[in-house]
């Protein structure tokens, strides 16, 4: 059984946003990995400020460190009850008080009602208390098998309703600022990380007056880090290498560019 603590992992904060969006599935087994792929579409659509997204299937118990503080949750995963593949569940809060209990839960079988479970021991009365689940009925759970057609239909019908009824209200995806620091690092607020580097780590490219910054996975991917800068949870990433140390010291407003997907920035502080 997995030990559990109070104490989250370094560099994770609770995340203070008023809606909290997490993806759980395994990536590499086709249909379960609709709540991650479903959360990297809405991080490619842009997210409002206000709004948080998380990969549930990379994020583990640290899932209950980011629900202290959210105002509503939502959460996405696959389902495996024998029905219409593509099936859409929808289960309001007080459906999924009756949790499971956390023994005999490990981070190789973590799944929604763990998170849950999870956060609920954790928080106790700071948990939040709008939580709403999306569940899809998978059709095939093969390792390396891509999304179903059912299921990504039923996907992009989620996506519609999550940004109908928890994103609309936020306002449209804003413009954020960062800084260049004189010691070679761009800082962004802790709201930009979470929303499009999830994984806390990037791929920066110097393009035509612009630094453009890709999100990585994770660490293991490779990349540059994202570091944690403040209580608040700003972050910083060393970009000096890719700007041939020729940093514009300053703040400018990013602009996040979904077909490509990268964060794009101004590197004329007139531009």
């Amino acid at each position: 059984m997995t030990r559990l603590h109070r104490e989250p992992a370094e560099g994770m904060e609770a995340s203070g946003c008023r809606v909290l969006i997490v993806g759980c599935g395994n990536l590499l087994r086709g249909d379960d990995g609709v709540g991650p792929i479903l959360i990297r579409h809405l991080w490619e659509r842009g997210i409002p400020d206000g709004a948080q997204i998380v990969d549930g299937g990379t994020a583990g118990m640290d899932i209950g460190f980011r629900m202290r503080g959210a105002r509503k949750v939502v959460i996405v995963d696959a389902s495996r009850t024998g029905a219409q593949p593509g099936t859409i569940y929808r289960v309001p809060g007080p459906a999924v008080e009756q949790l499971p209990p956390l023994e005999g839960m490990n981070t190789h079988s973590f799944r929604w009602d763990h998170a849950l479970a999870f956060a609920h021991w954790l928080l106790k009365d700071e948990y939040p208390e709008d939580v709403t689940v999306f569940l899809i009925e998978a059709e095939r759970v093969d390792p390396g098998a891509e999304l179903s057609p059912a299921v990504r239909r039923s996907m992009e019908r989620v996506i519609e309703i999550i940004e109908e009824e928890f994103l609309t209200e936020l306002g449209p995806p804003g413009r954020p600022t960062v800084e260049f620091t004189a010691d070679g690092y761009l800082r962004m607020g802790p709201d930009l990380a979470a929303r499009h580097f999830p994984g806390g780590s990037a791929v920066a490219v110097r393009r035509a007056g612009e630094l453009w910054l890709y999100p990585l996975r994770g660490p293991q991917a490779g990349g540059l880090p994202l570091k944690q800068r403040t209580p608040a949870g700003d972050r910083s990433v060393l970009v000096r290498e890719a700007l041939d140390d020729r940093v514009p010291v300053g703040t400018r407003t990013a602009v996040w560019d979904g077909l490509h997907g990268a964060l794009r920035i101004p590197l004329d502080a007139g531009a």
